[in-house]
């Protein structure tokens, strides 16, 4: 269905902002603070050359890298962006109206309510969003599914139509982001935030990345503030940024001192002190981006998505077999979805573009629950543990427990289990937690990848000077923060230009997987290849295994230039 909005006149218009900016305190603090001028700092991974990636658009300049990256933690975008194909729904249609509101950036423009302040924090992000309109382009591509949703969760709630800007200055409005902050999704949610605020979190789902559980729990969060700050929205969303206990001691601080407590007056992280000029630049331009001669790109003013009620779990696979789309397609409208189905607990809903919405509700409803997964019956075997059967099958031991009526984990040999399992192979379901975290493992960083199980007491730490990489590279490289914890198991990958200590600097370096045979010892090998016991060690991850079995896969890294003849 069309929905109509409409353009106040321009009286009413001007009356309707000039009485929102009035009736807020936080203004009279802006007007006081137009004046201080305090410069912009980068936060986030350090700009080390002349140009960057930030929201996956390369930047040159390393000033303009400085700008982009203040205010915000370094941001990770796992996925290349996917152009989901969004129709509205014509099958009814309302009479058109004299003016009619087409864009829905222009109709979170003509609510905005917040005063922008001459202040050189502002100035200079504004500059930097205007000189880099590749940058919004790609945003808004990103949020053209999810905005005019978003838009309407916004009004519904009455609050500021900037907020609706938000996801641009946290994530760039990409659901699937993540940051070494440990925060993820379009509203970057920390996990004990996300818990605090109502956002589940599970092995099959995470609520952070879900666009309707977030903006949710995004409004909820900001409501708090608001209220929190006695109705001052830009301490509220510089606690957003930092938190609500490090704003109120700047405040108290700055009452105790005599100084005014404006945003704008108070000593806040350098990273918070520009996040709030990010959202207010992006308010100014698009409020007056006719006078800045700024093409921001429009997106429909219609509906274009709808929330489906599942009413149980459901494979992924088959609901968009079921919805005439692709899977990834489905999994990028639902990206709190970890694995190939949804969380058996719930939520039990997904998004669905508007026109398939219908159609596949009503063939839902004809479908048994037991029939909207796939099953396999396993006969329980010595060694069998309802832990083994999950990993085995790529759910959870409660599942299995549950579908089988377990009072206990005992199961016995002889026993038949039934299992719920994916429909299609794993790898396709592409953005799936584990496929994302595959695919991100295998993007080539440097000539080399070795890989690293993790054993009690590893650390980031220990690990990079072992393999001497940093820290940071570690944990982006396999979708961590570094002050994450690793848990034995965990499989890291880590690459590297040097796979020796020993390896020269005009060295041809070949991979090989070397089939181990009967009488071999690692000192034979190594000396057949020319490379160090202790190298082999390193790249098989043999710890304290003393004996090499025939028949078990070494991979090796051989310099071929100094390979003696092995006939």
């Amino acid at each position: 269905m069309r929905r109509q909005w409409f353009a106040f006149s321009s009286i009413a218009l001007a009356v309707f902002l000039s009485g929102c900016q009035s009736s807020t305190s936080e203004q009279q603090a802006d007007a006081t603070a137009s004046t201080k001028t305090v410069p912009a700092a980068s936060a986030g991974a350090p700009v080390t050359g002349d140009s960057c990636e930030v929201g996956n658009v390369p930047v040159e300049g390393q000033q303009d890298c400085q700008v982009a990256k203040a205010g915000v933690i370094d941001v990770i975008h796992p996925i290349e962006d996917l152009d989901v194909e969004l129709k509205t729904d014509e099958s009814k249609v309302e009479e058109p109206a004299p003016i009619e509101i087409t864009d829905v950036w222009d109709r979170i423009g003509n609510q905005l309510r917040f005063k922008v302040p001459d202040d050189r924090r502002v100035t200079v992000q504004r500059n930097w969003y205007l000189k880099h309109p590749e940058y919004m382009a790609r945003v808004v591509e990103r949020a053209r599914p999810f905005l005019f949703y978003i838009t309407e969760q916004i009004e519904q709630h009455n609050m500021p139509l900037e907020l609706a800007l938000l996801p641009i200055v946290e994530s760039a409005f990409d659901p699937f982001a993540y940051s070494h902050g440990r925060a993820a999704g379009m509203w970057q949610f920390i996990p004990g935030t996300a818990k605090r605020f109502g956002i589940r979190q599970s092995w099959w789902y995470d609520g952070r990345r879900d666009v309707k559980a977030s903006t949710q729990g995004a409004l909820d969060y900001l409501t708090y503030l608001n209220k929190y700050f006695d109705g001052n929205w830009l301490h509220a969303l510089a606690a957003y940024n930092s938190g609500e206990g490090r704003v109120r001691r700047a405040i108290r601080k700055n009452k105790k001192l005599g100084k005014p407590t404006d945003f704008w007056s108070l000593d806040l992280p350098r990273e918070t002190r520009a996040y709030v000029p990010k959202l207010l630049a992006l308010a100014d331009i698009l409020r007056n981006k006719q006078t800045y001669d700024f093409a921001w790109p429009t997106i429909d003013n219609v509906p274009v998505i709808k929330v489906v009620d599942i009413s149980s779990q459901v494979d992924l696979a088959f609901a968009a077999d079921l919805a005439g789309m692709e899977l990834d397609d489905l999994q990028a409208l639902n990206p709190g979805f970890n694995r190939w189905a949804t969380d058996p607990d719930g939520p039990h809903h997904l998004i669905l573009p508007i026109d398939k919405a219908g159609n596949f509700t009503t063939e839902l409803a004809s479908i048994d629950r037991q029939e909207r997964l796939n099953w396999v019956r396993h006969k329980v075997r010595q060694g069998d543990s309802l832990l083994r059967l999950a990993k085995k099958y790529h759910t959870t031991a409660d599942i299995i427990k549950q579908v089988n009526n377990l009072d206990t984990n005992m199961i016995r040999i002889g026993q038949a289990i039934m299992v719920p399992v994916a429909l299609k192979e794993l790898n396709a379901y592409s953005l799936s937690q584990d496929q994302r975290l595959a695919s991100l493992q295998n993007i080539e960083r440097a000539d080399h990848k070795l890989k690293h199980t993790v054993v009690s007491g590893d650390t980031f730490w220990d690990l990079s000077r072992k393999y001497k990489v940093s820290t940071r590279e570690l944990a982006k490289w396999n979708g961590m923060a570094p002050n994450d914890p690793l848990l034995p198991g965990k499989e890291l990958v880590i690459w590297t230009n040097k796979v020796s200590s020993s390896q020269r600097n005009d060295a041809i370096i070949k991979t090989l997987t070397y089939t181990v045979k009967r009488g071999d010892s690692l000192s034979r090998i190594a000396s057949k290849f020319n490379v160090k016991v202790n190298d082999i060690k390193k790249w098989n991850e043999i710890q304290k295994q003393r004996f090499l079995q025939p028949g078990q896969k070494l991979k090796l890294f051989v310099d071929v230039t100094r390979l003696k003849n092995i006939g």
